[in-house]
């Protein structure tokens, strides 16, 4: 694979430890952010010190100072900004990007007032968009650092998913591919829920034996919604499923699990956000993830009580009982239904 030059859109913690593991595979990269005192700290600093401090930028690591500037003559385009400003990025970059430019979203969720996949809005802006998704167990903590890592590639055209193998593929990031986008956005999206209860359930002492089952009835929910929806049910026991629903319920590298612990432990959810710092994109599916259940018929009953809690209309004990007393039932019996 020749070395790509790669536009890289938002200089959060997940675009720098990309921009990093690219550019050190010897791609040259531009990194754009939409706040300017980022750029010049982190063109001053020659690293991330507000998200990855103490991991230095590569010489082929270099920052522009607008979208333009960014994308100019690059192959790939790859945003990397919270799902819910994915829309206005995408909006901002239009008039620059080129046909045959290849366009990747990094961002995990579900946008809340159309209740849209990233996809979904990219394909609504750009019909012949060139799009792939990539997703999987990947803290961007440790991908800066070099540390092992394994993600997937999707995309409607298997070809493009292979190219974007090809340009991410190093001796520490192992990627996949899968045709299966619908499954992929929804596993990377709907785990951050079940992270915001499992970290609930860790604040409160609940122990190993619970978070276990939250995480698997989680992940059945999860497939339920991505069933109707019309994923393919083996892409939730791969990578973008399970896979990312372990690292993301079990580390505290996972802003929505310190979120959850926060507000396990009695802290308003509104300050338990404030107090983690970063977007905390959990937050947001859940109430996008919420309605869509209920807009398509589909029964999540983890996903409704953590919305409750979030929107403090129950306490997490209330939740837990709940949960708990719920009508008894064979274990796979509601999973296509």
């Amino acid at each position: 694979m020749n070395n790509k030059k790669i536009a890289v859109i938002g200089g959060g913690s997940w675009g720098t430890a990309l921009a990093i593991s690219l550019s050190t595979a010897g791609h040259t990269i531009n990194l754009w952010d939409i706040d300017k005192t980022h750029l010049d700290e982190l063109t001053e600093n020659r690293e991330n010190i507000r998200y990855l401090p103490g991991i230095k930028f590569p010489d082929k690591l270099q920052i522009s100072f607008s979208v333009e500037e960014a994308a100019d003559g690059t192959d790939i385009v790859l945003f990397s900004v919270p799902a819910q400003h994915f829309r206005s990025a995408l909006d901002g970059a239009i008039p620059y990007l080129k046909p045959e430019m290849i366009l990747v979203n990094v961002a995990k969720g579900i946008e809340q007032k159309s209740l849209k996949r990233m996809s979904e809005i990219a394909f609504d802006k750009l019909p012949d968009a060139r799009y792939v998704v990539v997703s999987g167990p990947s803290h961007a903590e440790e991908v800066g650092l070099g540390l092992p890592t394994t993600v997937v590639a999707a995309s409607d055209e298997l070809d493009l998913a292979e190219t974007i193998q090809d340009v991410f593929m190093s001796e520490r990031l192992r990627v996949y591919t899968n045709s299966d986008m619908i499954g992929v956005e929804l596993g990377g999206a709907l785990k951050n829920i079940i992270a915001l209860g499992a970290g609930v359930s860790d604040g409160m002492g609940y122990g190993d034996n619970a978070k276990a089952a939250l995480m698997t009835r989680g992940i059945t929910e999860i497939a339920r919604l991505g069933l109707k929806l019309g994923a393919n049910l083996s892409t939730f026991s791969g990578l973008t499923g399970i896979g990312d629903l372990i690292v993301t319920c079990t580390s505290m590298h996972s802003r929505n699990r310190r979120c959850g612990i926060l507000i396990g432990e009695g802290m308003r959810p509104s300050e338990a956000t404030k107090k983690v710092g970063m977007v905390v994109e959990g937050m947001y599916t859940t109430e996008a993830a919420y309605q869509l259940a209920q807009q398509v018929g589909v029964e999540m009953p983890i996903t409704e009580q953590i919305y409750q809690v979030i929107n403090e209309k129950i306490d997490a004990r209330e939740a837990v009982k709940s949960l708990m007393g719920r009508q008894k039932k064979h274990e796979t019996e509601d999973l296509f239904k």
